[in-house]
């Protein structure tokens, strides 16, 4: 089976756990025995074909009004003049079609396709080949594809959302198979409307994390977050209940790992002032971070598709707080591997903070079953084995149907 997988980005451009997820998935297929081939975008100018890790990938230049993946956001006039041209961008489909015309694949897998836009289904096809299109996040109903708005997650979709998302409903149900990585992301489009009569999975990513063993708590209960700093990723909130409820005479330090955009860093630094246990690192290796934690919290607003650095941080026998939204309530199991708390009852997060900082034996009992708890997310055999039924499947109905 030849299988052409496409992705806004691909290794070594990694913007997210999408990206990770799908080069395990690729390599996987290809020591399979299965001939795999990517198309990922880059800025305009810079597109050409490479190979990554035995993997020939397609780098296609961006057809918009501007890269996106910058520390620097554009004015709202032109976020929303590239999101217009994204509802359905004829030149990128383009260029797909000649991909595969050129490859000529037995399955197209679509994962995420900001900047690709949906026309990606139709340029495959026009062409007679079947479609799947994996669900890593809310892409195909919000142009910002988190449903995240302000300061607070989207209940319903916004007026934007709705013309921008005009026709991507009905276009969903000319896929030949859609995957969530999640029950909670597949079930959210079916509340509105998406994948109709379309065969549907639920496949969890997954991640190969060897066991080093649990490290020693140092004297000082150390609290981290890993991620993106973003506003959807709660960080005002962890924060500030960090400064108001965890009082410095019970020992604890937080520790705030990754990087964002300019200006909301700065507002980050600009809470935190006055507290010298607040600490941001910048970008920072995860095995290295999960060794100098004790606990990670992940106190995301908006839904989480799955939150693979929880999985993650579990994997390494760290116990987890995190907001119970999203697919993060499908791996942190209250009172088992974590804690989860309630965006609604700010309190909550800081509550759990305090409850681990000094009830050592719910922390004992938290990190002893942290690791066997996600054993199903550390075999990406177990992944590669589910999409390769799933795509065999499609492929063999499709022949059926032409023959």
């Amino acid at each position: 089976m030849k299988i052409l997988y496409v992705n806004t980005l691909y290794s070594p451009d990694i913007k997210g756990g999408a990206e990770i997820s799908l080069k395990l998935l690729v390599e996987g297929m290809k020591v399979q025995g299965h001939e795999v081939v990517v198309a990922a975008l880059r800025p305009e100018g810079q597109q050409g074909e490479d190979v990554v890790d035995g993997v020939h990938v397609y780098r296609c230049g961006l057809r918009n009004l501007y890269w996106p993946y910058v520390p620097q956001r554009p004015k709202a006039p032109i976020r929303l003049a590239w999101h217009w041209k994204d509802r359905y961008n004829e030149e990128m489909k383009r260029q797909l079609a000649d991909i595969i015309s050129r490859e000529r694949p037995d399955v197209v897998s679509c994962h995420n396709l900001a900047g690709w836009s949906i026309a990606v289904w139709d340029a495959a096809k026009e062409q007679g080949v079947p479609v799947v299109q994996v669900l890593h996040d809310l892409y195909l109903l919000c142009a910002n594809s988190d449903m995240f708005k302000g300061d607070k997650p989207c209940k319903g979709r916004c007026f934007s959302c709705q013309v921008l998302r005009l026709s991507h409903a009905r276009k969903s149900r000319q896929l030949d198979a859609v995957v969530g990585i999640s029950h909670t992301v597949l079930r959210r489009f079916e509340r509105f409307g998406y994948f109709q009569e379309v065969p549907k999975e639920v496949i969890y990513n997954a991640r190969f994390i060897a066991d080093k063993g649990r490290h020693a708590k140092a004297e000082t209960f150390r609290i981290g977050y890993l991620g993106t700093l973003s506003p959807k990723k709660g960080l005002n909130w962890l924060i500030t209940q960090f400064k108001e409820r965890v009082k410095p005479a019970r020992k604890a330090e937080l520790f705030i790992a990754g990087n964002g955009q300019d200006d909301y860093v700065c507002e980050l630094h600009q809470l935190a002032l006055g507290d010298q246990r607040i600490h941001f690192l910048g970008h920072q290796p995860s095995d290295q971070f999960y060794a100098e934690i004790d606990v990670l919290v992940v106190p995301s607003l908006w839904e989480e598709p799955l939150g693979m650095v929880a999985i993650e941080a579990l994997a390494h026998h760290i116990p987890v707080i995190a907001n119970e939204v999203g697919g993060l309530a499908e791996t942190v199991i209250h009172q088992e591997n974590g804690l989860l708390v309630h965006g609604d009852a700010p309190n909550s997060l800081g509550d759990a903070m305090n409850r681990l900082v000094v009830d050592a034996s719910l922390y004992e009992v938290l990190a002893s079953h942290a690791r066997k708890s996600v054993a199903h997310f550390l075999s990406v055999p177990r992944m590669t084995q589910e999409y390769e039924q799933l795509l065999n499947k499609v492929v063999n109905d499709n022949k059926e149907v032409y023959d």
